[in-house]
């Protein structure tokens, strides 16, 4: 029913894809050129998609805006909470109170006022690594130490906790809070259940507070169920759940996060230090209720589509580049490749493959904080062709290096 080929052109659109890369890839201007026009680029990079919004969402907003004002705007009722609630029934067979139940424009604002919130300056934050930046970013912005611990790869790229150095993180006198990513990225693990069970005890043994970063708890491959951290620690005061349906409906930009916090007291340190007032953009709490309420059916038709890329970029792999390793993940539409066979320590890879395939992507522990080096990040939640044409562009690029 819905066309996950169409290519759909978002130049002019202010879009951080499109118009934004220099300054967050690069950390460059516009004085920043390459061999590449910015329309010739194949943009595999930041984690949005290139499908079009189902277009239920899409007839939700237009309701909206036909009533044609956008006053201020809050959550005043329980049909969101009963939406989002039902979803997580029927999705994870889990719920929770809806007094629980506090929002931010989106994870990343919420996870900097968290670890203000939570930690003095001179506590620490453990984070797994590879990790999504801005995990690192909340701790560096508010002047708190993070520790990183490590995940441990075996040779088929297949990442798994390494309990021990977690557990020593976790001891150390300072520590205060995980930020935990469930499913993770950039890896796309989904934790087991005794994955998760050991990382709670060692959690609930030192007595820190634990952010379960879930937004890509939809965006799993066929046949997996995701676990909140929340069905494990059941009773656990100290966990604080965040998710959203913008990464998995490709709303992004109508920015809207659920943050599911059970203590009392910190629930409401939260909402006063909110420094937007409590209000919500109107259009934003619109499209994430119709996401819950009518997006089921383009939902399943998009993993079935991502799954079909995920294999097409493995076949692609194992026929081109067979030194690459990259096993299929579990979760998100990201695919985290290991390119070390064809590059050395110090090579720079985004900028390689901007310069050389005209192709924009992340990669690198300078952008996912450690554990990375040689690794890129590639998003698949996008046509196939376009997929193709980047994929041919990095094999040319990397086969006439190493001629």
């Amino acid at each position: 029913m819905y066309n996950f080929d169409e290519i759909i052109d978002r130049t002019h659109t202010n879009a951080l894809n499109t118009d934004g890369f220099r300054g967050y890839i690069f950390h460059a201007g516009p004085e920043k050129k390459f061999p590449y026009a910015d329309d010739e680029f194949v943009r595999m990079w930041v984690a949005d998609m290139e499908f079009a919004v189902a277009p239920e969402i899409c007839d939700a907003l237009k309701d909206r805006i036909d009533r044609r004002i956008f006053g201020y705007t809050g959550v005043y009722d329980s049909s969101y909470y009963e939406s989002f609630r039902k979803w997580c029934v029927d999705h994870y067979d889990w719920d929770f109170p809806q007094e629980q139940l506090c929002f931010s424009p989106g994870i990343i604002p919420a996870l900097f006022q968290l670890v203000e919130t939570l930690c003095q300056k001179d506590e620490k934050v453990i984070i797994n690594t590879p990790s999504y930046g801005y995990f690192a970013h909340a701790c560096e912005y508010n002047h708190v130490e993070f520790l990183s611990s490590p995940l441990k790869r075996d040779d088929a790229g297949h990442f798994t906790m390494d309990l021990e150095n977690f557990e020593k993180c976790c001891a150390d006198p300072k520590a205060k809070l995980v930020i935990f990513c469930n499913p993770h990225n950039p890896t796309g693990r989904m934790w087991t259940t005794e994955e998760l069970s050991a990382v709670a005890e060692i959690v609930e043994k030192y007595n820190l507070w634990i952010i379960s970063d879930e937004i890509h708890c939809d965006l799993i491959r066929a046949g997996k169920k995701h676990i909140p951290m929340a069905k494990v620690m059941t009773d656990y005061k100290k966990l604080i759940t965040c998710m959203s349906a913008s990464k998995t409906f490709n709303m992004a930009g109508l920015q809207f996060s659920n943050i599911i916090i059970r203590d009392e007291a910190t629930r409401d340190e939260f909402k006063a230090a909110d420094k937007i007032g409590g209000f919500v953009n109107p259009l934003s709490l619109v499209g994430q209720k119709a996401a819950y309420d009518v997006g089921g059916r383009w939902h399943e038709e998009m993993k079935t589509y991502l799954d079909g890329n995920f294999h097409f970029l493995k076949s692609f792999l194992e026929e081109n580049l067979p030194e690459a390793v990259m096993e299929i993940p579990e979760a998100t539409y990201l695919a985290w490749v290991d390119l070390s066979a064809y590059f050395d320590r110090e090579d720079d890879l985004p900028s390689f493959f901007a310069y050389k395939a005209g192709v924009l992507l992340e990669g690198g522990d300078a952008l996912f904080v450690g554990n990375a080096n040689r690794f890129i990040r590639l998003n698949l939640a996008m046509p196939r062709s376009i997929i193709q044409t980047g994929l041919e562009r990095m094999r040319d690029a990397i086969l006439a290096k190493n001629a």
